[in-house]
């Protein structure tokens, strides 16, 4: 507390303002909604995220000496209690989807049970995809001295790790917890990576500050992103009265072996980037290209407008 003496004056105009604000709250928005204690709460999804990454990394994250004796000890505390605070956090998510506030039933529990099960089921196959990522960053930077560099210090690996896990969830069709996984990836590295997304193996974001891969992206194997990278809707569709038409495909796709260099962005959800295609820096693309294509951007000078060309090529990098 300060040891400012406020006047007597001031404390009456606070409690006006504590009026007003309280008054706010019976207007009937979605902001007034007071079911703050039934919503999911981020910090424990947060928390279980940890473990399981833990689990995922137990050699890099664990602060303990790991041998083959104590590993299923220790990679068991972590999974159970992901799993608690998981199965506890779902509920409360589908009951809010379901009602809009009130305490888990039964079926909500077994529900979110079977759900962090199928998903803990498949850590194994978590762990082999990834690395695959950290292998393609280690051969897509130069820079990368090691896989544990690349684990400690990328923030490309943080996001797609949340991402992979928020994915998993996310296939199961649970509601808010993938993107607060996502989001708080988000916040961390500056990468947002939708839960929704579908993202191939081998997958690389090199830098990675302000890259963007909306919900309904589709990302082949092997793909190499800069920072800077959008891959976003070209508009938001609408009904005839004006609301929002959703889950129609709104992102782009990019096959196998794609490359998009630093700014580009690409929009439209029946935009295709044929594989083996190198879209580059600053690029603006709401069209298809073909596979092994190279577009580029040119920036205006003093007598000409900027311009975006667009190569074709075969399989063994000749002219099509």
């Amino acid at each position: 507390m300060s040891n400012v003496r406020t006047s007597a004056r001031s404390h009456e105009r606070l409690e006006q303002v504590i009026a007003v604000a309280v008054e706010s709250y019976r207007a009937g928005r979605g902001i007034d909604s007071l079911e703050s204690a039934a919503l999911p709460n981020s910090r424990k999804v947060v928390e279980a995220l940890e473990h399981l990454k833990h689990v995922i990394y137990m050699g890099f994250y664990s602060t303990r000496d790991l041998n083959e004796a104590n590993l299923r000890h220790y990679i068991s505390e972590h999974v159970y209690d992901a799993f608690e605070l998981l199965v506890e956090q779902i509920a409360r998510a589908v009951v809010y989807r379901r009602l809009r506030g009130g305490s888990p039933e039964e079926q909500d529990v077994l529900w979110s049970e079977n759900v962090v099960l199928s998903v803990l089921g498949r850590i194994s196959e978590l762990r082999s995809d990834l690395q695959l990522d950290l292998q393609a960053a280690y051969d897509g930077d130069p820079a990368a001295e090691s896989l544990e560099e690349i684990i400690f210090s990328y923030p490309a690996i943080e996001a797609i790790t949340c991402y992979r896990i928020a994915h998993e969830f996310s296939l199961h069709g649970t509601p808010m917890i993938p993107r607060i996984m996502t989001e708080h990836a988000h916040m961390q590295t500056g990468i947002d990576i939708h839960p929704g997304a579908s993202i191939g193996k081998a997958f690389f974001i090199d830098h990675g500050t302000g890259v963007v891969i909306g919900a309904t992206c589709e990302i082949g194997d092997r793909v190499k992103l800069y920072q800077g990278v959008t891959l976003g809707a070209l508009s938001i569709p609408r009904d005839q009265c004006g609301s929002v038409i959703r889950g129609n495909k709104r992102h782009p796709t990019l096959e196998d072996d794609v490359t998009i260099y630093a700014g580009a962005t690409i929009l439209g959800g029946d935009t295709v980037v044929g594989r083996g295609s190198v879209i580059g820096g600053n690029v603006w693309l709401t069209e298809s290209v073909p596979p092994y294509s190279r577009v580029t951007y040119s920036p205006p000078t003093c007598s000409e407008n900027a311009t975006q060309t667009v190569t074709a090529r075969n399989a063994a990098g000749q002219m099509g």
